[in-house]
């Protein structure tokens, strides 16, 4: 893509190379996605909850994506709520363009939006207080509304921060599902009664990742 091509010109690449290696790179992936979805969605399942997987991972933009080939294939796409959607997205790109008018702190992005309109609260939940701790870096800062190269050097901390948070994730869910598959249990991995945490542990562990979180915003390079 253009970011690609962008970024292999600031380091000397040249265009042919760079789309080499991008097809050896879909080719890799060809060959280690597929195993590694079947051992989730036989340790975890994938999408709709089912009797033996009932808190399956959720897979939200594959299963829009999944709705919208149906709808379109089947000839049943509800086309009433697209025309919904298209007129908020509308009218919520209105109100941002009139935010931005105004050099408001507040804005209203279409995506963002969007995206909290679609995914799972779940889900949604830690990208609101991810928001929110951005929100709290940019203040210490003292970032404008109109500094966007202030605003992307202090969140880059973060974002690497939280890219490592997301990286170790997935491979830890990956790590968990060989155990879960080759014995067949689910709770092969489960800790003692006796040991058994219960949920404030669970939330005084996100607060810390949060904590940890502004920390890295705070030392970010200063604007300006």
């Amino acid at each position: 893509n253009l970011q690609d091509l962008k970024a292999g010109y600031l380091v000397g690449a040249t265009p042919w190379k760079q789309q080499l290696m991008l097809g050896i790179g879909a080719f890799s992936c060809a060959l280690i996605m597929a195993p590694v979805l079947n051992l989730l969605a036989q340790a975890y399942g994938i999408g709709p909850a089912t009797p033996e997987h009932p808190q399956s991972l959720a897979a939200p933009q594959a299963t829009l994506m999944a709705s919208v080939a149906r709808g379109l294939f089947g000839g049943q796409l509800p086309w009433t709520m697209i025309g919904i959607g298209a007129v908020i997205g509308a009218a919520i790109i209105a109100v941002d363009e009139q935010f931005k008018k105004r050099n408001a702190r507040f804005r209203v992005p279409v995506l963002a939006a969007a995206i909290g309109i679609y995914l799972p609260l779940e889900l949604m939940v830690p990208i609101f207080i991810g928001g929110l701790i951005a929100h709290f870096v940019e203040r210490f800062h003292k970032i404008g509304p109109d500094d966007e190269g202030g605003r992307d050097r202090v969140h880059r901390p973060g974002v690497l921060f939280s890219a490592g948070l997301i990286t170790g994730e997935a491979l830890m869910g990956i790590a968990i599902a060989i155990p879960i598959v080759v014995s067949g249990h689910a709770d092969v991995l489960a800790l003692p009664e006796a040991l058994n945490l219960n949920q404030w542990f669970g939330l005084l562990v996100l607060a810390l990742v949060g904590w940890l979180l502004y920390r890295a915003g705070k030392k970010g390079e200063q604007a300006g």
